[in-house]
């Protein structure tokens, strides 16, 4: 039975997610010099906590190269998600973030080759919906251009999540999380070239960090992504998958509520925003509630016979 510490620290980890899209905005440093910082330090870090613990590091060549691959997406992801913050708001990229559900929705199923839930399907169709509110409301390029990005930043993050949930089965998730955290450094190195000809500012890369910059960037590497990670992992052992699911649904809403009162951000926004806003944080609220019910449902209908025929002997 989870006590109520592992309840608080688990929103701590999840308000700790929520503040990623916040630090990203406060470093000053371009999101692709960012992200290959990001991924270096914590590569690093992890690796030292394999190395301290024990645990198995070597996978085999084959497993590795996939791996590093897995590690490729999760720098685009990141690289996309950082740019939706600086190139529009927090509140806009986190919005769009939370679209993630429905890509799970329709990939999930070719991934694994199981059967479309119709649930699922008219949950994202909500998510549609809010993205539709969302788009005739705010008119600004800043605006489309950012929730677009965070939309394929959601889409990538589907992905690599769908590919996670079949190496973790295999592999210890630790040693997984620091292969992809190289790939994904290695990813975003390899992207210099075409980055500084048609991105950086100046043409140049620019890795000039100040004070703070430091600070912000351990933190979002060290707190935000290593132990966060480590503790989700630990908690998912003591506390259930639906409550696991239902309390990550508060993500967005707690890093909304940071970009409201560090960044002002709900004088920029309009009324239309917040309609579509609502419209996709209820749509993942709703859903582990929904796919618990809808399992029951299915487990019912299979302990119970078919028919029941009476009268014969």
């Amino acid at each position: 039975m989870p006590r109520f510490k592992e309840f608080l620290e688990l929103h701590f980890v999840i308000f700790l997610w929520g503040f990623t899209a916040i630090l990203g905005k406060l470093i000053s440093i371009p999101a692709v010099e960012l992200v290959t910082l990001r991924t270096l330090i914590t590569a690093l870090a992890l690796g030292l906590i394999i190395y301290r613990r024990g645990t198995q590091f070597w996978l085999g060549g084959a497993n590795v190269l996939k791996i590093v691959g897995v590690g490729f997406i999760i720098a685009a992801h990141w690289i996309l998600f950082f740019a939706a913050a600086r190139i529009s708001s927090v509140s806009i990229c986190l919005v769009g973030m939370a679209t993630c559900s429905l890509w799970t929705a329709f990939l999930e199923p070719l991934f694994s080759k199981s059967k479309v839930k119709p649930h699922e399907i008219v949950l994202a169709l909500f998510i549609i919906l809010g993205l539709y509110v969302i788009f005739q409301h705010e008119t600004k390029f800043e605006s489309i251009l950012g929730i677009a990005m965070a939309v394929g930043s959601a889409l990538l993050a589907s992905i690599f999540t769908i590919i996670n949930a079949k190496l973790v089965k295999k592999v210890p998730s630790t040693t997984i999380t620091c292969y992809e955290m190289a790939g994904a450094c290695l990813g975003s190195t390899l992207f210099f070239p075409v980055y500084t000809a048609y991105f950086a500012e100046g043409g140049a890369l620019n890795f000039t960090l100040s004070g703070m910059d430091w600070v912000y960037l351990l933190i979002l590497s060290l707190a935000c992504t290593v132990y966060a990670y480590t503790a989700g992992v630990r908690l998912m052992q003591r506390i259930s998958a639906y409550t696991m699911n239902l309390t990550v649904n508060l993500e967005p809403v707690y890093g909304i509520i940071l970009a409201f009162i560090i960044f002002k951000e709900g004088e920029q926004l309009s009324a239309g925003f917040y309609y579509g806003a609502f419209i996709i944080l209820m749509s993942i609220f709703i859903y582990p509630v929904l796919d618990t019910y809808v399992a029951r449902r299915q487990r019912l209908k299979q302990a119970l016979p078919d028919k029941v025929v009476l009268g014969k002997d």
